[in-house]
């Protein structure tokens, strides 16, 4: 069995750059609270029964953390910046809240549900990551729930050919401000789970995006964002976010 530990501290350089995130955070806004809601609505269809333990890595704020505890559900928490994980005890004291990165965590137990929302884009080594937290899934019937956004997005395209940006992986103001470094594509995305020894179980998306986050902030209602949210799931290789469900390989 597993014992935990927050084991060999994350490097200083890497802890100024998750609490530089967090100290100016955006994933609050009106367009992130409504990605966050919607993507949690599509990984809740994928939750295991019985559902025992969820980990949720690098919740932030914990809009998601929220919704769990809203649906009865009381996850734990790994949180790798040192801001939003003392944020986090004192928002949801009850819960057991790590701050480690990922690659420093031994988990005391296996999980049914890890959920990795929007986690891969911000990691150096995404399929490192992968292939370490596949073993503390519960085997057979454990599943990595992912989000990531997606390079192909209409938006991305548009802006492209306006000439606003040279292709469609050009890192945008947000992805810079956010510390983004990838800008994953359907392809890519996949190929991460693969090469890391996952099965794909489910690929999709969500959110047909045909502006940036400013423009919708200032002009679309709450009821026009959910629509297009809902849009993107016909739309997965040019919806603004990618979705993964994925098991370990047998």
């Amino acid at each position: 069995m597993m014992n935990h530990e927050e084991i060999n501290q994350p490097p200083i350089a890497e802890i100024d750059r998750l609490d530089n995130v967090a100290s100016d955070s955006w994933y609050a806004l009106p367009t992130g609270i409504a990605m966050i809601e919607y993507s949690y609505q599509v990984f809740r269809r994928y939750f295991p029964q019985p559902l025992n333990r969820i980990l949720e890595i690098g919740p932030a704020e914990g809009i998601m953390t929220q919704l769990l505890i809203n649906d009865g559900v009381k996850p734990d928490i790994l949180e790798g910046s040192t801001i939003f994980a003392e944020n986090l005890r004192q928002q949801f004291p009850d819960l057991q809240i790590y701050n480690s990165l990922i690659e420093n965590f031994q988990p005391a137990c296996f999980y049914d549900v890890i959920i990795l929302g929007h986690i891969l884009e911000h990691v150096d080594d995404p399929v490192l990551i992968l292939s370490t937290i596949r073993n503390w899934l519960v085997p057979k019937t454990g599943v990595i729930l992912a989000a990531v956004p997606n390079a192909r997005s209409i938006h991305r395209q548009a802006a492209v050919v306006m000439g606003l940006i040279p292709h469609e992986e050009t890192m945008s103001e947000k992805d810079i401000h956010h510390g983004h470094r990838r800008i994953y594509t359907p392809e890519t995305f996949r190929r991460d789970f693969t090469l890391a020894g996952l099965s794909i179980e489910f690929f999709g998306g969500y959110w047909l995006k045909p502006l940036s986050d400013r423009q919708l902030e200032e002009s679309w209602t709450p009821e026009m964002l959910r629509a297009f949210m809902k849009l993107g799931e016909r739309y997965p290789d040019i919806a603004a976010e990618l979705v993964i469900v994925a098991k370990k390989e047998q």
